[in-house]
């Protein structure tokens, strides 16, 4: 059912604070600087923050499924009101793997999350542009194709689950050791750039609304686009073709140092923000510290924000740099499983509309121990503690914001 969009102009409460940064942060691929003493201006939104190359676990691309036409079914179907407890599957597509090999990869992954708990799932996939200034959106040889999303969307929901699909840019082609990445694009020609962007998206809104999916991700991260009176047509027509959820996912530090206004009824947040604490940290500083950073934006419950991906490198040293897609020191479980656990208290004590942790490859075995000497950290799948946090998290009482979004 079509979420309501709110009202254009729906203030959210801030608070005016000042803070200093010692040390460089990450959005999207890219350390970043917060200005010591910024004021947060006031914040607008309607609705209500990858290409990155995160890394596999270092299960061979080509390993085989189980060999089962029968999936496993979800504990509890999703319903409006109920908290969205999923997880993020990345999908770089191989178009020489048979589509019986995408439908086991499918049904694998299906049968993990359900092994979870979950009973969420969003599906990212990368779509190509060309420099900075490109005009030009496109498919390339690793977006599937709408045909491959739609069997893929249509194995989760015999499963029970709440399907998201996410388009996200991919930055193979942007100047990244320069600075460039998707938060900062500067198409040369705007009305070009959403041209070319609605002409990809249409395809796979298509298949989005033919398998029944929750929500559509019109754009992630797109921190230089946000505001553009173009996305109100954009919106639009996404909206005629797609009868569920159009949402934006905005990255962290736009969400709590600027003004986003876009024309969604729903609004995510990649969150990867660093906390200032040893790696000794009890889950219950953690708290303290995601709570301080929301607070940036606006303080009480939070019922209409979803945590869009959430994640931290299970290795000493991570909270200090949660987006920390490549760095590899010692390897630390407890720190990743007291993150998640901090996560979930969070999104429960804010009753906030659910999270979704960032992430597993479509390519990759999920029940698999990641190999650590090419794995990214952020990889949580076959991590017994952190995989323990996630199952507790899925299976709490919380019975979600409970807001009536049909209205």
């Amino acid at each position: 059912m079509k979420r309501a969009r709110l009202p254009l102009l729906a203030v959210l409460p801030v608070t005016v604070i000042s803070f200093v940064v010692a040390v460089p942060f990450v959005a999207g691929d890219h350390p970043l600087r917060w200005e010591s003493g910024s004021v947060l201006p006031e914040v607008v939104l309607n609705g209500e923050d990858t290409g990155k190359p995160k890394s596999s676990n270092g299960t061979a691309a080509g390993a085989s499924a189980p060999a089962t036409t029968e999936v496993a079914k979800v504990d509890k179907e999703w319903k409006e009101g109920m908290p969205q407890w999923g997880v993020q599957l990345y999908w770089e597509d191989n178009p020489d793997h048979s589509l019986d090999y995408v439908e086991k990869q499918a049904r694998l992954h299906s049968d993990y999350l359900v092994g979870l708990h979950a009973n969420s799932v969003s599906v990212s996939f990368p779509f190509f542009t060309g420099d900075r200034d490109s005009t030009e959106i496109s498919g390339g040889g690793k977006t599937p194709t709408p045909e491959r999303l739609a069997r893929v969307l249509r194995i989760f929901h015999e499963a029970g689950l709440r399907t998201t699909v996410r388009p996200l840019m991919d930055e193979t082609s942007l100047d990244v050791d320069n600075g460039d990445w998707r938060g900062n694009i500067d198409p040369t020609d705007r009305d070009a750039w959403f041209a070319s962007y609605e002409k990809f998206l249409t395809p796979y809104l298509k298949a989005a609304d033919g398998e029944q999916a929750a929500t559509f991700v019109i754009g992630t991260e797109l921190n230089s686009m946000e505001g553009d009176t173009r996305w109100d047509d954009l919106v639009a027509s996404a909206e005629q073709t797609f009868s569920g959820e159009v949402a934006y996912d905005a990255n962290w530090d736009n969400y709590v140092s600027g003004r986003i206004n876009m024309p969604v009824s729903h609004l995510g947040i990649d969150a990867y923000f660093p906390v200032e604490v040893a790696d000794t940290a009890p889950v219950e500083t953690l708290v303290d510290g995601w709570n301080d950073w929301l607070d940036k934006k606006a303080t009480g419950p939070l019922p209409n924000i979803t945590i869009a991906e959430a994640g931290i490198g299970a290795m000493n040293g991570a909270y200090q740099a949660p987006g920390d897609f490549y760095t590899k020191r010692a390897v630390n479980p407890q720190v990743q499983a007291n993150w998640y656990e901090a996560v979930c208290q969070v999104v429960q004590e804010r009753q906030m509309s659910g999270v979704y942790w960032w992430s597993i490859y479509f390519d990759d075995d999920p029940n698999s121990k990641p190999d650590d000497k090419v794995a990214s950290r952020l990889d949580f799948a076959g991590r017994p503690l952190t995989e323990k946090a996630i199952k507790s998290c899925f299976t709490s009482d919380y019975a979600g914001p409970g807001i009536d979004t049909a209205s």
